[in-house]
């Protein structure tokens, strides 16, 4: 996420105006932008083969969105775009600008994103009271990172490897970690 500079404090409706005229999708916080960077090939990779794999399990019930689908912590911000969203919810269900009661967020993370997505991001996304499960796909390893609500109201780590089975309980599927990593060329020079 890069800061776009000299862009004005934004309200949330001026920021929806302003990036439908936009080449790159930006996130919004308290009133300003920030650029998203590209990815990589196998970080697009892992994020289609889990939004496909959840796609084909939960058709009919939920809306699985990919990154290009923002998710609003609140009705005025801050908006983010996971890499995947599901929302089993009615009230996104029509939804055309934003979901706002997703039940599980996906992140691929990288070197470069990894400690805002465990971090601030987590902090962002555990505001909604849907939330039940938070995952993190390594694009260096095979390692899927799931954090679990528990009915006590605390997120537990449930960590996987490469010979594992992902179980997504909030959705009721279980994903084989080969699958997330299906055709995904990893770059092992940084792990």
């Amino acid at each position: 996420m890069v800061a776009t500079h000299g862009s004005p404090h934004l309200t949330p409706q001026e920021y929806f105006e302003w990036e439908a005229h936009q080449e790159l999708r930006h996130e919004y916080f308290e009133g300003a932008v920030f650029a998203m960077t590209g990815g990589s090939l196998p970080h697009a990779d892992i994020a289609l083969n889990v939004a496909s794999v959840l796609r084909s399990h939960l058709r009919g019930r939920c809306k699985v969105r990919n990154s290009d689908a923002k998710v609003g912590i609140s009705d005025d911000g801050p908006f983010v775009y996971p890499d995947v969203s599901v929302t089993c919810d009615e009230r996104d269900r029509t939804a055309r600008k934003f979901s706002r009661y997703p039940c599980l967020i996906v992140e691929v993370v990288s070197p470069g994103t990894e400690a805002y997505d465990r971090g601030g991001k987590f902090a962002l996304y555990r505001r909604l009271k849907t939330l039940k499960e938070y995952v993190l796909v390594g694009t260096e390893r095979k390692t899927v990172d799931v954090f679990r609500l528990n009915e006590q109201g605390i997120w537990m780590f449930m960590p996987y490897g490469e010979a594992d089975e992902v179980e997504l309980s909030s959705v009721g599927v279980r994903i084989p970690t080969d699958s997330i990593y299906e055709d995904v060329v990893l770059d092992l020079s940084n792990g």
